[in-house]
């Protein structure tokens, strides 16, 4: 969290189909809040699609640095610059709260009492975009232990000519700053009534030396908060559990890859990806975006659910120290969940992205 200024500079950017018709709605409610705010709104992602592609990122990239955070809506490509708020400026934990809240809808009988947090490694394992022919990863002489054999002896040659390799990279410095990250927030949600507990799930009992290693080393970041509790699970089980029994998870440790997956199931028992905010936090700065995409199947027809874009916001006035409008402007969204007032399709209502936007404006 950021300490107190008189003013704060967010850089917004739209982004991609219909993600700037929700990001235009939060706007409607943000500058309905009297907040100590400058915004400064960046194009579309239509007008970034006409401009050279070195020319929209070193655009987006100098509006970022002279701000003090982000509303990013969500890109397809076209928008650039989430290289950089991501790799560039080192946001490596994204934080991404699952919460049932009255008047969403929910595939589970029992929806009330889901709430908790997943904190998603942002920066290395699958994501870190390492991939190419398998000639060449045959020709480095690999070896495949802990199941034994080289690389090459398993495979045929035509392989060689027909087959891709991904590189999953998982480290000690990006991991330990994850599990830190997520050990401060079970202390912070502990304070408040929560468990005090973490959990993670990976693929140790497969991948020993990738996925077992994030366990070992979550393990020992773990050891220095001997206040909180920490379990593990297989990704595989833990993704049952999601399901089959959510309501006692806090905060939920995850790489990146199953971070992103598992999160997407969790966004499905409270109602869909379209009420699911993310934050995303490095060591001096963060930003923030919905977690789901671009929903280009109903780009321009303004019914994409603002929710995910609002609690986003929420959260991003919180990190500048501006806690009390963050809590209104939840409370806000609520009010007109609970009331079934005006809701998007996707969450049961015949509404539009700006009539949502406007009950919660209403409420304020």
């Amino acid at each position: 969290m950021q300490s107190r200024m008189s003013t704060y500079t967010v850089t917004v950017v739209p982004g991609d189909d219909s993600a700037p018709e929700a990001v235009r709605a939060t706007l409607g409610v943000l500058n309905a809040m009297d907040l100590p705010i400058v915004f400064d709104v960046l194009p579309d992602g239509e007008t970034f699609a006409k401009m050279d592609r070195a020319e929209s990122e070193a655009f987006v990239r100098a509006a970022v640095d002279k701000s003090d955070t982000v509303l990013y809506g969500s890109t397809s490509g076209r928008t650039g610059g989430m290289a950089y708020l991501r790799w560039g400026r080192g946001t490596y934990a994204n934080v991404r709260p699952i919460k049932w809240r009255p008047g969403l809808p929910s595939p589970l009988r029992q929806p009330e009492g889901i709430d908790y947090v997943i904190v998603r490694e942002n920066i290395e394992d699958l994501y870190c975009g390492i991939e190419g022919n398998l000639a060449a990863l045959l020709a480095s002489g690999l070896d495949t232990r802990p199941w034994g054999g080289r690389i090459e002896a398993r495979y045929p040659p035509s392989a060689a000519s027909d087959g891709r390799f991904a590189v999953k990279i998982i480290t000690r410095e990006n991991t330990a700053r994850a599990a830190h990250a997520a050990c401060r927030l079970a202390r912070q949600r502990k304070a408040t009534g929560s468990p005090g507990r973490v959990t993670t799930a990976v693929k140790w009992n497969v991948l020993p030396r990738s996925d077992g290693y994030f366990r070992d080393v979550v393990r020992s970041v773990a050891a220095e908060y001997p206040d909180l509790e920490l379990e593990d699970y297989l990704a595989d089980d833990f993704a049952r559990r999601l399901v089959a029994d959510p309501y006692d998870l806090d905060v939920v440790l995850l790489p990146n890859l199953y971070g992103d997956i598992l999160s997407d199931e969790g966004a499905a028992t409270i109602g869909g990806l379209g009420v699911v905010p993310s934050g995303c936090y490095g060591e001096d700065f963060a930003y923030f975006e919905p977690v789901h995409g671009t929903a280009p199947d109903i780009a321009g027809r303004g019914i994409i659910n603002p929710t995910a874009t609002i609690l986003s916001a929420a959260m991003l006035l919180e990190h500048l120290g501006l806690v009390d409008q963050a809590t209104r402007l939840e409370a806000a969204v609520d009010a007109a969940l609970a009331a079934h007032d005006r809701l998007t399709p996707d969450v049961g209502g015949p509404a539009g992205t700006g009539d949502f936007a406007a009950a919660v404006r209403e409420r304020l």
